[in-house]
């Protein structure tokens, strides 16, 4: 039970922040032993768990992109979500686009302690070269914004890698300011998480082995819940202040110890 709710407490924290929930996880399941059980319903839970973090932290703006979005196609004059709702859903498109055929692989590499390390220490480089991008201020289009950020999102579904780390760059890279940078990376990540765990749901269908949950689940999930609406509020905080080098630095050390184990 209690390293159920080990792997829930990490899911929520490393969720949002830039250092790769899904590497850690890989990580943690195997040092805990746990790459015979299958995992698949209690993954879908805990990232159910942080995705209506993200809902609840953004609701003002997602009702707001909804209203717009929605009601442009009814409206003579439309309003802002309209152009916005429009790049998340070409973003998420180009996120599919990638991550989909990358499945595969992304489940034969998790399960190695060396592919995992090398994700985190590419994500490590990432982070350490933030502070040079974000010093470069480009003019882009939204649809321009939303094709560069949604193609690092498709990159981000490779174990280590980070997927708020890799679309904050990328839209720093392209031009946003940091606030929306930090926005834009969250609200595309709904649609790619939902879509995600509608594919790990319609797995469950297909084999009814997975369904099995671990002692203390729930425990796990309210975990990921609270904890990733406190990481949530911190990545904020963490981001407008750029204190990207702390995590580059972290990443470069656990990618590292992750890679001297694994060979």
């Amino acid at each position: 039970m209690l390293k159920t709710f080990i792997l829930g407490a990490v899911q929520g924290i490393c969720e949002f922040l830039p250092v790769s929930s899904s590497g850690h996880l890989a990580l943690l399941q195997n040092f805990f032993d746990f790459g015979g059980e299958n995992l698949v319903a209690f993954d879908l839970l805990l990232h159910c768990a942080t995705v209506l973090v993200i809902l609840i932290y953004f609701f003002s703006d997602v009702i707001n992109i909804l209203y717009d979005w929605f009601g442009g196609w009814f409206m003579k004059k439309r309003r802002s979500g309209w152009a916005y709702g429009w790049a998340i859903l070409i973003a998420s498109f180009l996120t599919a686009l990638i991550g989909l055929p990358l499945r595969k692989v992304v489940d034969e590499v998790s399960s190695s302690i060396f592919f995992v390390g090398c994700g985190l220490i590419f994500t490590a480089l990432v982070m350490l070269i933030i502070p040079l991008i974000s010093r470069v201020r480009k003019n882009s289009s939204l649809l321009k914004i939303a094709i560069v950020v949604g193609i690092a999102q498709g990159i981000a579904v490779l174990p280590g890698v980070s997927r708020s780390g890799m679309t904050i760059a990328a839209g720093l890279f392209i031009g946003l300011g940091v606030a929306e940078a930090f926005r834009f990376s969250f609200l595309i990540s709904v649609p790619a998480v939902l879509g995600a765990s509608l594919l790990e749901a319609l797995k469950m269908l297909k084999s009814p082995e997975a369904v099995f949950l671990p002692e203390g689940w729930l425990y796990a999930v309210i975990g990921a819940f609270v904890l990733g609406f406190a990481s949530l509020s911190i990545m904020r905080k963490l981001v407008l202040a750029e204190k990207w080098a702390y995590f580059g630095v972290y990443c470069l050390i656990v990618g590292s110890l992750a890679i001297y184990l694994g060979l």
